[in-house]
């Protein structure tokens, strides 16, 4: 059984502009899964030593990141994607918007290649705003 969307059932217009929208996110969402589904495994892939050549920051610590960033991207598709739980979906994004803003932090003394962390943010806060606000993904029904 579906549920049907009575936002946009009055203007076909404003649907097509909801269908792109949904397209956007779920087109972002997946690249942003995959890059911190890649992300997050090669904190553990990398070896140790040279992992602490890069950074002042304890190995635990990545390693607890690198676990989060594998948990957000499995929570930006997954549950949106089963229709259970949608909600995780957005609190994923904005888990990790959370830590994009201190991997901006921390790398903003090497540059101009802090604003990538920063983009990477940006985006994760659009999947946040738009699955809580613009695009909400409906649980499953239960019969």
């Amino acid at each position: 059984m579906q549920i049907a969307d009575t936002k946009f059932d009055d203007d076909p217009a404003q649907a097509r502009r909801g269908k792109g929208l949904s397209v956007a996110l779920w087109t972002t969402q997946i690249v942003l899964a995959a890059l911190f589904l890649f992300s997050g495994a090669m904190k553990f892939i990398t070896p140790a030593a040279q992992m602490s050549k890069q950074t002042t920051l304890p190995l635990s610590f990545i390693y607890f990141i690198g676990v989060c960033e594998m948990l957000g991207g499995v929570g930006l598709i997954l549950p949106a994607l089963l229709r259970i739980l949608p909600v995780l979906t957005p609190l994923a994004a904005s888990g990790l918007v959370i830590i994009m803003l201190g991997a901006t932090y921390v790398s903003r003394s090497m540059g101009w290649t802090a604003i990538i962390p920063f983009v990477i943010g940006l985006i994760a806060a659009f999947i946040a705003y738009g699955r809580f606000r613009l695009r909400p993904i409906q649980p499953r029904l239960q019969s």
